[in-house]
């Protein structure tokens, strides 16, 4: 991206949606890059829920954007140029995944369940200037919460992200997947307590881990206490 382009993108990026859309039928690349700049990691996080791979969702995201600004003149606006872009990055991760084997069964996947609880918070990424060691166990963390977000069935999974990753409503939710907001309650409660027991189960085996005091703290922490000795070399 050339530096002028850089410098028009940003200006662009505080533009709405509306605004946006209409340079873009005019054919403005800038509006076209400030588009998926503000929903590249939604659309993103919803294809990568379905399909389960880095590499496929990018492509999954890609095409949606393609078969989006290629029926542009199609928007009507009647629903938010998020929800938009979200249902047709939707469909195409189904799309693909029905293409792949069959529609799995949900019936039994339904079924309400009171004991749900909640799960540990998605966590940020470390602060910049962080220690090594810290930064490291906060990228274990988020590591560790992805593996098991990926290993819920799914129903399950594509609701949970939907709902408390990109924070939409259960109306929203239910309305991107078809089904009645009362199952999109019910598939969220049983994929916390499915999240929350695998977490349980990995967590607990990493507790003898827990507190470090190695690497870079250690050889700091000894090399201060060389130094106050004399010893330092």
């Amino acid at each position: 991206m050339s530096s002028r382009e850089a410098v028009r993108t940003t200006d662009l990026s505080s533009r709405p949606d509306a605004e946006l859309v209409q340079r873009a039928r005019e054919g403005d690349g800038g509006a076209f890059r400030a588009i998926m700049q503000r929903h590249n990691r939604r659309l993103y996080r919803v294809a990568r829920a379905v399909v389960r791979s880095d590499s496929e969702a990018e492509d999954i995201v890609q095409e949606a954007y393609v078969h989006a600004f290629a029926n542009l003149g199609g928007f009507r606006g009647d629903s938010s140029l998020a929800t938009w872009l979200t249902r047709i990055t939707l469909n195409e991760a189904l799309g693909r995944l029905r293409k792949q084997r069959p529609t799995v069964e949900l019936a039994a996947l339904d079924l309400e369940d009171a004991g749900a609880q909640r799960v540990i918070p998605f966590p940020h990424m470390a602060a910049a200037g962080a220690d090594p060691e810290s930064a490291a166990a906060q990228r274990e963390i988020r590591r560790m919460i992805e593996r098991a977000i990926d290993d819920l069935p799914e129903a399950f999974r594509v609701v949970f992200v939907l709902r408390e990753i990109e924070e939409l409503s259960v109306e929203e939710t239910a309305a991107f997947l078809g089904v009645p907001p009362a199952t999109v309650k019910t598939r969220l409660h049983r994929g916390r307590r499915l999240l929350r027991q695998a977490l349980d189960e990995q967590l607990a085996s990493a507790l003898t881990d827990a507190f470090p005091f190695d690497g870079a703290r250690c050889t700091r922490m000894a090399d201060r206490i060389l130094d106050r000795l004399g010893l330092a070399g």
